[in-house]
């Protein structure tokens, strides 16, 4: 809670400019320019509102400056204000010198050979202090009874205009003689402890770590005088109960001490006056005691307030309560500005069992217990009272890294420009912790107001809604089932055997689709399209029955059927590939062995007996051949639904596939020639697949996959085409239905898959290309294929100009509508449109299935169609567009807004990030399309791989919509080798929360971590997104502020707990890189 009294000041702006008398020594003179009313400086803080102009900072390059660090003398300090890492960083940036006083580091462990491995200098005291620019220190200068400064700490021979920063407590009586002295010597200063507590001061705040340790040391003193196990135990001598704690505080320094306590195995209790304790005291598994009276102790600048009488007495009756029954008691509280407040009397120290301990972390400002002798432990009445002022320093070489990292940071922070030291007054941290500019002492500000209460929102009227009566339940459900019965007659008496077969077929792979598709994990949606992607290459079945000539084909319909056999094997080949390379990138070497070539057992053992077997008449082997292929190909899809069995789902989908094209080359019976034929188009289909996808790298996946999709579209178109030019004179209305639906989807995905492939790969603009009435040409176009439909129906039969016509212009007429559509898309909306395409090339096959009375086409083309839908309804959930909305060029796009921004971006810098993630525990990454650009996979799971190994804890987090096809960010960071299990989906993210993630870095991603989406009048208001904007602190890495594609702020990054890092994502992901190889 109250770890140290913060005073604070009375603004001024002030300018730092070099004295030309001080040569090359670089002596800083601080010029005082101007005071203003502590009024006017909070309007400024608060409103940012235009101030008067003032002179430029003047600053010194590092380079002229010179940092000294003396031995700290005070009694039992063993604390040394710079670790030999932070010297080495202060050389790195720039500083001229680091002048270490000889055995300044040794009581904490720090030897004068490490410090001067870090290139720092070791020196006597005299020439720290008279050598030096900037003094670092921890205690203030010594003063001796008679006043005067002591020769020990030498600040009379610092030079004029220096600055020493340090935890200086000026509003402390006993330290104002250090302050006439700064004042007299015409000093600048700064004290540590003045520090404001705001988002961006959380680096320099040295009250905090300081509070953590001695919390920390708190329960370890206890434990250490207290005469029994902390945890309870039963043992064979007799049952041992668990020690009960007391923390009366649960600021850093209690809460430090109850997650202490926990894991030691107390019972432990927290007591705090402000409310908003309660929630962390509970998740450290402590029970939060409370008094009855209700009023809350929030106080500025995250201190508690002081109490009514009313709130003080209720209090100290629940703490004589407590005494009586906990064992051990720790207190933690003060108030900025005022002596430790007394919270056990002398009554309820009697009142606690003998052997009990009480450890009082405000001994320094007076205790917050009567029986506290500062510096010292004491024994009352068995009960012994720990008021040790010096708990930090009792952990010296944790204390002095902590302080050392503090001072660094703000040191730093002390920078106009880069590379150089400049005072700026107008920064509210160098304001606020300034104590005397060139030896003016600033007056304080008043301390920062605490949060006002949040309004109460408007109660909305909200809509009733009614529940839904039992009756209206079962109405509705026998509605459905009656729909579907009556359907399925009318079905039946008004179409033929051949279509209800295929119908059959159609319904019951749809049914069993939905139900395997929705179980594959979302991270493997990728390989979900690229397997479901190669089995559409069975398109090219159709072919079969059209190829004919011999060795060469002879006729069109010859050639088409030929091609459509080439285009599809390059799909299947490719496709599986490509599938399997995914698939090897997540997998682990910790991963159980496979043995991958077993499958290689039933592959030649069934297709040999099929062989065999067909030798002496086919019987039922084609359609056993057709049951074995649908149902391998079912189980492909089951597969994918886990990491353990996907590369397994590849095997079984490349034995579906082979098994049906062998049932099917049975069903056809082709000649010796004709088999030539088909084995050199299919080989070479099969090369040109394999070397395309071995080729592709994993960023180019969703172009190559949308490539892929326009093979199997025109595969079908010409399937279809030569099926009628083939039978023409025969032509049954199933099979004129049937193939004009398979030339009119499989153009519309030929045409939509090229422009697809273009806006992907950078070769077309991903804007939408709008065309003037866009909506009255699609219609248009629409109507052009129905008409040219009811010629086809009437006309063709026995005509094969007519036939070949309408077939063309159909043609046409869907390769231009599929461009149409497909270009008036932005490319934000590509990971829709792939999966959209995807479902269309799935029921190309269904139409060709109907049209060749073909079963195994027909299931799986159902089983295609089923997964790109669920996919596309997957994606437009996430981004909370309709599917109308994305494939018809935007019709009610989401509207621009003037959605008003609160708040200042904050920059950082590559060492300020590499910084906080060092000190975090835990940190979540959120990445986007942005780091598949960048190609950043490689130097972030280095980096996650450094900080895992230090112990900290890391996950990834993202959205359904990252990158440009679903799962296609889960394939890159597996292709980095980041372990699958801590990459989660936004759902699993969101469940586990973001108030323990210390940083949350955001890497390539906007609107889907955008809060305005929570806005009830946004346009993105209830799309779901990652909930980084909860996490402690946000750093968002972008090349700069543009909007994402729903064109809105980013209310994230104007919030006080986010900084902006920005720069292309790669260049910035390999500094980070650098930077933590550099600190090992």
């Amino acid at each position: 809670m109250w770890p140290c009294a913060r005073p604070a000041s009375h603004t001024a702006r002030g300018l730092l400019r070099r004295s030309p008398a001080a040569g090359a020594r670089g002596v800083l003179i601080p010029a005082l320019r101007e005071l203003h009313t502590s009024t006017r400086w909070h309007q400024e803080a608060t409103q940012a509102s235009p101030s008067p102009e003032v002179e430029p900072v003047i600053s010194t390059p590092y380079s002229e400056l010179t940092i000294g660090v003396p031995l700290e003398v005070r009694s039992g300090e063993r604390r040394v204000a710079m670790t030999p890492q932070n010297a080495a960083l202060l050389l790195k940036k720039g500083f001229k010198q680091v002048l270490i006083e000889n055995g300044a580091g040794f009581a904490a462990q720090f030897s004068g050979h490490a410090y001067e491995e870090a290139g720092a200098t070791l020196v006597n005291a005299s020439r720290v202090w008279y050598d030096s620019n900037i003094i670092l220190k921890i205690r203030p200068p010594r003063i001796t009874s008679r006043g005067l400064v002591g020769t020990n700490n030498y600040l009379e021979g610092f030079r004029k205009g220096g600055v020493l920063i340090g935890t200086l407590q000026p509003n402390i009586d006993r330290n104002k003689p250090v302050v006439d002295s700064m004042v007299r010597k015409g000093l600048t200063s700064f004290s540590m402890d003045m520090i404001p507590r705001i988002t961006r001061a959380q680096t320099f705040d040295v009250l905090s770590s300081m509070a953590n340790i001695a919390g920390y040391k708190a329960v370890l003193e206890a434990s250490n005088h207290f005469g029994r196990y902390m945890t309870g135990q039963t043992t064979a001598a007799g049952k041992i109960p668990p020690c009960k704690v007391l923390v009366i505080g649960a600021g850093v320094a209690g809460l430090s001490a109850i997650a202490t306590a926990r894991r030691m195995g107390a019972i432990v209790r927290g007591f705090d006056t402000r409310s908003a304790a309660r929630e962390q005291v509970q998740s450290l598994g402590a029970e939060f005691v409370e008094v009855s009276v209700k009023e809350d102790g929030s106080g500025g600048g995250g201190y508690a307030k002081v109490m009514s009488k009313e709130f003080h007495d209720a209090e100290m009756a629940l703490f004589l309560e407590q005494a009586k029954e906990v064992d051990i008691i720790i207190t933690t509280a003060l108030i900025p500005g005022r002596p430790a407040p007394t919270l056990l009397t002398e009554e309820m120290v009697s009142a606690m069992k003998p052997g009990s301990v009480i450890v009082d972390l405000a001994a320094e400002n007076g205790g917050n217990c009567e029986i506290t002798v500062p510096g010292q432990l004491t024994d009352y009445k068995g009960v012994t009272v720990i008021g040790y002022t010096d708990l930090p320093s009792r952990l010296p070489t944790q204390a002095s890294t902590l302080y050392s990292n503090n001072i660094t940071k703000f040191l730093l922070s002390i920078s106009p420009k880069e590379g150089h030291f400049g005072i700026d007054m107008k920064d509210e941290v160098v304001r606020r912790s300034i104590v005397t500019h060139n030896g003016e002492l600033i007056p304080a500000l008043p301390p920062i107001a605490p949060p006002a209460p949040a309004a109460k929102p408007a109660e909305v009227a909200k809509e009733e809604i009614k529940a839904v009566t039992p009756w209206q339940k079962a109405f509705r459900e026998v509605s459905t089932v009656t729909g579907g019965m009556g359907t399925a007659l009318a079905l039946g008496k008004y179409t033929g055997p051949l279509f209800m077969g295929n119908f059959f077929t159609f319904s019951l792979a749809a049914l069993i689709g939905y139900r395997v598709v929705w179980g594959v994990q979302p991270a493997l949606h990728s390989p979900l399209m690229s397997v479901t992607n190669a089995i559409s290459g069975m398109v090219g079945i159709g072919g079969f029955f059209i190829m004919g000539g011999g060795y060469l084909p002879q006729t069109i319909p010859q050639f088409l059927g030929a091609a459509s056999v080439l285009l599809a094997f390059v799909n299947v080949s490719g496709g599986f590939i490509i599938s399997k390379r995914m698939l090897d990138m997540f997998r682990r070497r910790t991963d159980p062995p496979e043995y991958a070539w077993l499958y290689t057992l039933p592959a030649v053992l069934f297709g040999g007996g099929f062989i065999a077997a067909a030798s002496t008449g086919l019987g039922g082997l084609v359609q056993a051949g057709y049951l074995v292929s649908s149902i391998l190909c079912i189980g492909s899809l089951t597969g994918l639904a886990s990491q353990a069995t996907a590369r397994a789902g590849n095997i079984l989908g490349m034995l579906g596939v082979g098994s049906g094209v062998l049932a099917s080359l049975a069903a056809v019976g082709f000649p010796v020639e004709t088999l030539v034929q088909w084995a050199g188009v299919a080989g070479i289909g099969s090369i040109i697949g394999a070397l395309v996808a071995r080729r592709i790298t994993p960023t180019e996946l969703p172009q190559m996959v949308a490539a892929l999709h326009s093979v199997v579209g025109l595969a079908a178109v010409l399937t279809s085409i030569g099926s009628v030019m083939a039978a023409v004179s025969h032509l049954d209305a199933l099979h004129m239905v049937t193939a004009y639906l398979g030339v009119l989807i499989g153009g519309v995905t030929f045409t939509g898959s090229i422009v697809a492939f273009m806006k992907l790969s950078g070769r077309m603009s991903s804007r939408p290309t709008i065309l003037p009435g866009r909506h009255l040409i699609n219609i248009g176009l629409l109507g052009s294929n129905i008409a040219t439909f009811g010629a086809f129906l009437t006309m063709a039969p026995g005509a094969p100009v007519i036939a070949a016509g309408c077939l063309a212009a159909n043609t046409a007429f869907s390769f231009a509508k599929g461009f149409t559509t497909t270009a008036a898309i932005g490319g934000a909306d590509m990971p829709v449109v792939i999966t959209v395409l995807n479902a269309y090339s799935g029921f190309a096959l269904v139409a060709e299935g109907f049209m060749l009375n073909s079963p195994i086409l027909t299931t799986v083309g159902s089983l295609i169609g089923v997964s790109g839908s669920i996919l596309s309804y997957v994606m437009c959930v996430a981004m909370n567009r309709s599917i109308t909305n994305v494939l018809f060029g935007g019709i009610a796009a989401p509207a621009k807004t003037d959605f008003k921004m609160e708040g200042e971006i904050t920059q950082t810098t590559v060492d300020e990030t590499v910084t906080s993630l060092k000190d975090a525990q835990k940190v979540v990454i959120v990445v986007g399309y942005g780091m598949a650009v960048a190609k950043a996979q490689y130097p972030i799971a280095h980096f996650v791989a450094y900080l895992r190994a230090e112990g900290v804890e890391v996950k990834f987090a993202i959205h359904p919509v990252a990158g440009r096809m679903p799962g296609q960010c889960n394939v890159l960071l597996a292709e980095a080798n980041v372990p699958y299990d801590i990459v989660l989906e936004m759902d699993e993210i969101n469940e586990e929360g973001f108030d323990d993630v210390d940083v949350t870095l955001v890497i390539g991603a906007n609107d889907t971590v955008n809060p305005v989406a929570l806005e009830k009048d946004s346009p993105i208001a209830g799309m779901p997104i990652i909930n980084a904007y909860k996490s402690k602190q946000v750093i968002v890495m972008k090349r700069g502020m543009g909007s994402g594609y729903a064109d809105l702020p980013n209310s994230m990054f104007y919030q006080p707990n986010t900084k902006m890092l920005f720069g292309d994502a790669k260049a910035t992901c390999d500094a980070i890189k650098a930077a933590l190889d550099a600190s090992k």
